[in-house]
């Protein structure tokens, strides 16, 4: 699951950074505000990365995934964006997480398999 969403959390980052970039030309906000929020959205994304494994990981995950959705509001074309990696982002734990059991079960079986020979 780790991989599977960390490579979801860095896409994001770049996205995040892009939409930065695409907000900066507006007009209702400051660049200094866009960085602050672009920055934050982009070092969470980075660090969940990290911690997706640990308790909160996935929750946080989350909720950047709502907050990408949200940023359609400033942005419009991340209320695509945000849905897409929204989807992504069930998709890496649903499937990830198959993996991971799949894993184990190999695992299991290879130790049986070795204590009996």
């Amino acid at each position: 699951m780790r991989t599977l969403c960390a490579s979801t959390l860095i896409g994001e980052f770049f996205v995040i950074g892009f939409a930065g970039l695409v907000a900066m030309k507006l007009d209702d906000a400051s660049m200094a505000v866009v960085w602050t929020v672009c920055g934050i959205g982009m070092a969470l994304s980075v660090l969940l990365c990290g911690m997706i494994t640990r308790p909160g990981g996935v929750q946080l995950g989350w909720a950047l995934q709502v907050a990408l959705v949200l940023s359609g509001f400033v942005v419009p074309t991340m209320f695509i964006l945000g849905l897409a990696f929204g989807g992504l982002w069930w998709a890496s734990i649903h499937y990830g997480r198959k993996i991971d059991e799949a894993k184990a079960r190999w695992a299991a079986q290879q130790e049986a398999e070795e204590a009996t020979a």
